[in-house]
């Protein structure tokens, strides 16, 4: 498959040229007064972020809580808010999906911290229900988008109500720039998302196959009382400066990690993620992460080198289902899905809340 010679975006990416001499429209349109205004604009984050870390000691039980998956931006997170502001941090993991690698990142990370944690298992067999149903009624992006942007804001709910309940201030997320869609959060979720926004996905409410009970694991701000006061919700890393490869090296140095093979992101992510990239590759004929990585070469966030190792191999093990690619394999198992099952049936955006 033809790609870009600086950023690697593949040719059969929706909008994607490339010209003769190798480069994509993206990189040849990649503006530096685009970049200029894209710092001046993170550097307000910046300021905005660094005032709200003062401003939350002592307003809670605690003055933080982190979404803590095991990744190496959630553990990279964890240290700088425990360490380097010196904040009374609770980290915070919904049990569901996680792989046995970043559970080794988790349990290493929270002894060499100190860090109190609390660990949610919500139902397996709702979780069970609802992967079996969206690969089987995929929106137009696809299965990474659907099952994404379904999954996500059942965790990131779980971490609004426990902040809640706690009267924590603030709910800080290890997401790397791009993360989630921007139209979805820039550094913060609109404080209209959180007070007035229900959460539950459209689609999942007219398929008449979820009831009552299992969609109100979905956040809902009017399941509380009118004048409710929710936490903010940031990314703190979509306000200081990112480097893919500085954390992966920092958070083995600071011995947070194990060893560099617990920092790669491919391996840290969820099992169910396989089954999702396999389902896109057979359908776009692309990873459906290489946009996102794309960006951040593009943007000097990410190493050109280390993806254009990784990129072959992944597909490769995704396509023949092969070492971690067997992960494909079990979750088909799993969910008692075909080939034949994982399909596009719904038009784009039919799960997006009015975000």
């Amino acid at each position: 498959m033809k790609s870009c010679k600086n950023c690697l975006l593949p040719e059969s990416v929706e909008g994607t040229t490339i010209a003769s001499d190798g480069v994509c429209n993206f990189c040849k349109d990649y503006d530096k007064k685009v970049v200029e205004s894209k710092e001046q604009e993170r550097q307000k984050f910046e300021e905005d972020l660094e005032k709200a870390l003062q401003e939350c000691r002592g307003v809670g039980e605690y003055d933080c809580l982190v979404p803590f998956s095991g990744g190496k931006d959630s553990v990279y997170l964890l240290y700088k808010l425990k360490v380097e502001y010196k904040l009374n941090v609770l980290a915070y993991t919904t049990n569901a999906n996680i792989p046995d690698l970043a559970w080794k990142n988790i349990r290493t990370t929270l002894k060499k911290l100190d860090v109190d944690h609390i660990s949610y298992s919500p139902s397996p067999a709702l979780y069970k229900k609802l992967f079996n149903y969206l690969f089987q009624h995929q929106e137009q992006r696809g299965a990474v988008y659907t099952i994404s942007y379904v999954y996500a804001p059942l965790f990131e709910g779980d971490a609004i109500r426990l902040a809640k309940e706690k009267n924590i201030p603030l709910v800080l997320a290890g997401y790397s720039p791009g993360q989630p869609e921007p139209e979805r959060m820039l550094y913060e979720f609109a404080p209209k998302l959180i007070q007035e926004t229900d959460w539950t996905p459209p689609a999942l409410k007219s398929s008449g196959v979820f009831s009552q009970d299992e969609l109100r694991y979905f956040f809902n701000p009017h399941d509380y009382p009118q004048g409710t006061q929710f936490p903010r919700y940031l990314a703190p890393f979509h306000a200081w400066p990112y480097s893919q490869d500085k954390i992966m090296s920092e958070v083995v140095r600071l011995k947070l990690v194990p060893s560099t093979r617990h920092t790669n992101p491919i391996l840290t992510n969820y099992p169910i993620n396989w089954l999702c990239m396999y389902s896109d590759l057979k359908h776009f004929g692309y990873n459906p992460y290489q946009p996102e990585f794309s960006a951040l070469i593009r943007e000097g966030k990410a190493s050109r080198v280390y993806w254009q190792i990784m990129r072959p191999i992944v597909n490769t093990m995704i396509d023949k289902k092969i070492l971690l690619g067997r992960e494909v394999s079990r979750c088909m198992k799993w969910l008692d899905l075909t080939e034949e099952d994982l399909k596009i049936t719904l038009p784009k955006g039919a799960y997006d809340p009015e975000w």
